[in-house]
């Protein structure tokens, strides 16, 4: 790391860089153009095509020409910031997300599309967007002339979908041709004689404002200079990953070895951002990474807390996204966080998906004083989330929020964060009134809930967070497009693969390659075009390191076709390409493939020790049926479930499972039972018709989606009909219901055993029937009892009654099989053994015997210890 260190002082470009050539013969141009024009340099302006360039602008000036004046190195966003101050109108195209999709809905409500709005809102913004830099190249006083020549490039009529897009894009048109532009200024006269000359630095493609300004300005004003290097291109090193982490890791190497070889800041290319955050991850936090790009808004921390707030409020909100936004807030003043733990144990406990449904919890709850902890908690809870209820307009939505988030503890923390600043001021939450002063119709019509949410959602989309910079960054992660004209000892390419790295990208936007050409944007051709001499510009760079992935998903992925239109040029040139190892001549070839960068190490096997316990010092006081199975499928899993009590915490929002319909079905044989019991009944049609009460009764108390639970209902009248028919034999021979849903437990020894028994019968010879409910398939239940000494459920279940003889039996309620009952044989014998067990198996644990894990069997592919245990990592 020590060369790490001390490369971090070594930025400055080499003197003998082609960008730095090429900057010399365009600084003497300009300065030869400032003379020609008799231009003080104060006067003089240059337009560069990146914002980044300023600065390398101006250093390379400064190097050249070390004494006396500078020209201005602008964009012409910055320079019009510098001659004039700008305010859109009420109705302009302001190019902030947030005010743009408000008025956008005006002016859909005014084309008569107002029903549509939540639909078109977003494509409307997103076209009048891309039609503003054509716009805003166009002085104010022709601006109306090209928004009819614009219009013309639309189809006139159109039908279905297309009739709405058509819609939406003369709106764009529309909008974009009647707003003004902050740029507007550079076309007024007084900028005009202000400036005594202006260059312009061509970049990759054409800016249509800045071709507008060198007429505006004149031949006798302005100059265009390809700012483009025309050298040869330099070393080139290329990478074939095996597939995406492969070329994260390799790119991830090539950058450390430019950096230890001193060649620094690093251009790391980012095309792909989620290939560009692994390389950045593996690079580590000892390297000072210079970020151009950031990322999006709403993927940072301080949006995900405001945009957890915005979601609790919804009226149908889940548990789970109540919860998301509690557990965010220790710091929260409107309601005792200190419980907000027991709130969401009690939630899990009892599976309440639905936020609504919490209010149940006290009532639910066993113990007074967690009760009224609770009543009181959901109380203050629903208070706030009631602020976010009725419709308002966005300036009254953003102080309910603020409100909210300074309820909720978040505000000061968002403030102390710079990426919680800027989610403040992305969504005006600083200066609420700020909106409805610049754009009073479109800011007074109230929204509901979800359209603010959606409003929040897209503005935090929208917007960036761009990170502080370090001082001397060792690595520059920069668009390929920004490349051009700096410096960058070495460059870093990775995704350079057909997917990532196009020949011709797709345009954004609803408009056609034929109408792109007609309103002035970049069509496709131009956009590769431009692409194809950008990646021409990288490979100008002294050293650069180009990676694509040979597979991606399980499908082979082709390097990018400009890359093999640039290895064709070179063959022609000369040898160039070989064949893959392991092809055939004429098969598919590549250049001289790089060696992997990274360094092997001679890692130690460390092989973890398969664990065995001893668990003497946590007594066993209770012990279930469920337990005692997972001592004798596995010792350890006893140990980490039961001693040392270790569970998962429940999912509270999932979808209806197999589980889910065992309890409903023991729900309503409950219910069924007991009232059959309080009103006997006879006839089958009336016991068809309560059993179907008893079932829609148990969905209702269990509160579980009619949607979801259609597929288990629908199995419903089959299962029933099997059931009645079973039970009517069943009493037939003499049995009769006596209990169900039974809490049992028995002292052993030491240990008390407790269990809940499905149901008890009595048959007609007067001995209890232990019945256990099972929905699996026969041929399963079939397998419990076929040797009855590896059985657990049903002899742990019998050891629970004081009955010298019974009978026991698990019932088979399958979905599409008919009831049947599997007699557990010999069951008070199992139970004595079962008995003597359970006392010998005590007696060794509390003596100090090891509980080793066994990790055999499937037992070990869903157990929920198997993180503990390490079972992938022992030793053989």
């Amino acid at each position: 790391m020590a060369a790490i260190a001390d490369s971090r002082a070594e930025t400055a470009p080499q003197a003998d860089h082609p960008a730095s050539h090429a900057w010399r013969e365009v600084l003497a141009r300009v300065a030869a153009h400032m003379a020609h024009c008799g231009a003080h340099p104060a006067r003089t302006v240059v337009l560069v095509p990146f914002a980044q360039l300023m600065a390398e602008a101006a250093a390379q000036w400064a190097r050249l020409y070390p004494s006396g004046f500078a020209p201005r190195f602008e964009t012409t966003r910055n320079w019009a910031s510098q001659v004039g101050s700008f305010t859109p109108g009420p109705s302009d195209l302001a190019l902030e997300r947030g005010r743009d999709l408000l008025t956008a809905r005006s002016l859909l409500e005014g084309a008569g599309l107002g029903a549509q709005h939540a639909l078109l809102a977003g494509p409307l913004v997103d076209g009048a967007t891309q039609l503003a830099a054509v716009a805003a190249s166009v002085p104010q006083a022709l601006r109306a002339d090209w928004g009819d020549l614009a219009r013309r490039a639309l189809p006139t009529e159109a039908q279905g979908w297309l009739a709405l897009e058509a819609a939406v894009a003369r709106i764009a048109i529309a909008w974009a041709a009647h707003s003004d532009y902050a740029t507007d200024v550079l076309f007024a006269d007084r900028v005009r004689q202000g400036t005594d000359a202006l260059v312009l630095l061509q970049g990759l493609q054409p800016e249509p404002l800045a071709g507008h300004l060198l007429e505006h300005f004149g031949p006798e004003k302005a100059l265009a200079i390809d700012l483009r290097v025309g050298t040869a291109p330099g070393e080139v090193l290329w990478h074939r990953a095996e597939g995406g982490d492969d070329e994260a890791g390799r790119a991830a190497a090539c950058v450390l070895r430019h950096i230890e070889a001193g060649r620094a800041p690093v251009a790391l290319v980012a095309g792909d951002r989620l290939l560009t955050r692994r390389i950045r991850a593996l690079l580590g936090p000892d390297v000072a990474v210079r970020d151009e790009t950031g990322w999006k808004l709403s993927t940072t921390h301080a949006a995900a807390q405001l945009m957890a707030a915005v979601r609790a409020c919804a009226r149908e909100a889940g548990s789970d996204a109540v919860l998301d936004w509690l557990k965010q807030c220790p710091g929260a003043v409107a309601w005792p966080a200190a419980d907000v733990a027991l709130l969401e144990r009690s939630l899990r406990r009892h599976g309440l998906r639905r936020w609504s449904d919490a209010q149940r919890l006290p009532a639910m709850t066993a113990d007074d004083e967690a009760a009224a902890r609770l009543a009181a908690l959901v109380a203050a809870i629903d208070a706030e989330r009631a602020v976010l209820q009725a419709p308002r307009p966005v300036t009254a939505w953003l102080e309910a929020l603020a409100g909210l988030l300074r309820a909720s503890g978040l505000w000061e923390g968002l403030q102390a964060d710079l990426a919680g600043q800027k989610v403040l001021q992305a969504l005006d939450l600083l200066a609420p009134a700020a909106i409805e002063l610049e754009a009073p119709a479109a800011a007074a019509r109230p929204l509901r809930l979800p359209e603010f949410t959606t409003w929040v959602d897209e503005v935090l989309e929208a917007a960036s967070f761009v990170p502080p910079h370090p001082p001397t960054p060792q690595v520059v992660i920069a668009p390929l497009q920004q490349l051009l004209a700096r410096p960058f000892p070495a460059v870093v390419l990775p995704g350079a693969d057909a997917d990532r790295l196009p020949a011709a990208p797709e345009p954004p936007g609803p408009f056609s390659n034929a109408q792109r050409a007609r309103l002035g944007l970049p069509t496709r051709e131009e956009l590769g075009h431009a692409q194809g001499a950008a990646l021409a510009q990288a490979l100008h760079a002294p050293r650069i390191d180009v990676l694509w992935r040979a597979r991606d998903g399980g499908e082979d992925q082709q390097p990018s076709p400009m890359l093999q239109l640039h290895w064709l040029e070179r063959e022609r040139r000369g040898r160039f390409l070989v064949p893959l190892p392991g092809e055939k001549e004429e098969e598919r070839r590549l250049p001289p493939l790089a060696p992997d960068p990274r360094v092997p190490r001679a890692v130690p096997a460390a092989p973890t020790p398969r664990p065995a316990p001893d668990g003497r010092a946590l007594t066993v006081a209770q012990l279930s049926a469920s337990g005692y199975e997972a001592l004798r499928v596995c010792p350890y899993r006893f140990f980490a479930l039961q001693q040392l009590r270790l569970q998962e915490s429940p999912e509270i929002d999932v979808d209806v499972d197999k589980r889910d319909f065992g309890t409903w079905l023991h729900r309503t044989l409950q219910l069924f039972h007991t009232g059959l019991a309080e009103s006997p009944e006879a006839d089958e049609g009336a016991r068809r018709e309560r059993l179907d009460a008893c079932a829609d009764q148990a969905a209702r108390e269990l509160a579980l989606p009619a949607d979801e639970f259609l597929p288990f209902q629908a199995l419903w009248a089959e299962l029933r009909d099997g059931y009645l028919k079973w039970l009517a034999g069943h009493e037939a021979a003499g049995a009769r219901f006596e209990d169900g849903e039974v809490d049992r437990q028995v002292r052993l020894g030491p240990v008390t055993l407790r269990g809940r028994l499905d149901r008890i019968d009595r048959l007609a010879d007067g001995r209890a029937l232990v019945l256990d409910y099972k929905t699996e398939r026969q041929e399963r239940t079939k397998q419990r009892i076929k040797v009855g000494t590896e059985d657990t459920q049903l002899p742990f279940y019998a050891a629970l009654l004081e009955d010298d003889t019974l009978a026991a039996a698990y019932l088979n309620l399958g979905e599409r099989e008919p009831a049947k009952a599997f007699a557990q044989e010999h069951v008070v014998v199992l139970r004595d053994e079962l008995v003597h067990g359970i006392l010998d198996d005590m007696a060794q644990i509390a003596a100090g015997a090891p509980l080793p894990a066994l990790g055999e069997g499937q037992a070990c592919t869903w157990c929920e210890a198997r993180g503990l245990c390490r079972r992938d990592f022992w030793s053989p």
